[in-house]
């Protein structure tokens, strides 16, 4: 039997977290970058970047002027006492909300009719991913995703011969053509598979994972530090500057393929990767399961 949970309020509290609070290793990877670096104009480019970082943090406005598309994810316990069609709702009613507070930008835009929803939702929007798993907790995952960093995406649809090869090149490729254009330095997720909508899919969701965590299969390992490494060496660097840091992470994921096709899927994400988790409990309590940063006593902590 269905419970009655308001979970508008947990939501808004979350997205919220989400818009005005850099996650924990994104904050701490590009101040590390900043104390290292030698190049001037980069190192001013990274202190604006942690200076943006403290403004928002403060005085809880959004990170950036484009607060992107909302893609959810949603791990949803088959005990938990809400069904997927009710939770989404709610979750579009604390966006249309938060929407209209202003700590998100309205960015959903029927594009037949060229006319923007004013509130972040719309047909397909925002894009949620349910995933029934055991259990009766709900675990969301969100992203706001801007449209700079989405606009280099690449498939690439190789042949299995060439596939490897052809993964290594595309990635390298589509951020050294990209530029400036995601806002450097980026996150870049990679994903091998069957079909072309199965890899970017997963490329998406590879960016959840936090900086540094390496994919459990060694092999994957591997393939993610050796592109990271590239791409570095492009010293391509903060918003096109130069430097020595071009990439904060590549993260990778994999799904079977099928023997005649080798799908590559790549996507970037700007250093403003906003993205966090949540976990609810059947009784409404709940606990942000990223950390943020946030203000606390007129400061600005983890």
């Amino acid at each position: 039997m269905e419970l009655t949970l308001k979970l508008e309020p947990v939501f808004y509290e979350f997205i919220k977290t989400v818009a005005t609070g850099i996650p924990e290793d994104v904050y701490n990877k590009i101040k590390e970058a900043y104390e290292k670096e030698t190049t001037p104009a980069a190192k001013e480019q990274l202190k604006a970047i942690l200076e943006d970082m403290r403004i928002a943090c403060l005085k809880k406005r959004p990170i950036c002027q484009d607060t992107g598309t909302p893609y959810v994810w949603l791990e949803w316990g088959e005990d938990f006492p809400v069904k997927p069609s009710k939770i989404i709702e709610e979750f579009k009613d604390a966006l249309r909300r938060i929407t209209k507070e202003g700590y998100l930008r309205p960015n959903a835009v029927d594009p037949l009719r060229a006319k923007n929803s004013g509130d972040n939702t719309g047909r397909y929007i925002p894009w949620v991913h349910v995933e029934p798993v055991p259990g009766d907790k709900l675990v969301v995952h969100l992203m706001t995703k801007g449209g700079g960093s989405e606009a280099p995406s690449t498939l690439i649809m190789s042949t299995p011969l060439k596939g490897f090869e052809n993964l290594k090149k595309g990635v390298i490729e589509t951020v050294a053509n990209a530029g400036p254009l995601p806002c450097p330095p980026v996150i870049v997720g990679v994903a091998i598979g069957a079909g072309a909508d199965i890899v970017m899919s997963l490329a998406k969701k590879a960016l959840l994972r936090p900086i540094g965590e390496r994919h459990p299969d060694p092999d994957v390992a591997r393939l993610e530090e050796e592109l990271l490494d590239a791409l570095n060496k492009l010293e391509l660097g903060p918003h096109g500057f130069g430097g020595h840091l071009t990439a904060l992470d590549v993260k990778m994921e994999y799904a079977y393929r099928h023997p005649a096709t080798f799908a590559i899927g790549i996507v970037t994400s700007c250093w403003a990767t906003r993205r966090g988790s949540i976990e609810i409990s059947p009784d409404g309590s709940y606990r942000i399961l990223s950390r943020h940063l946030h203000e606390e006593g007129g400061e600005c902590v983890l």
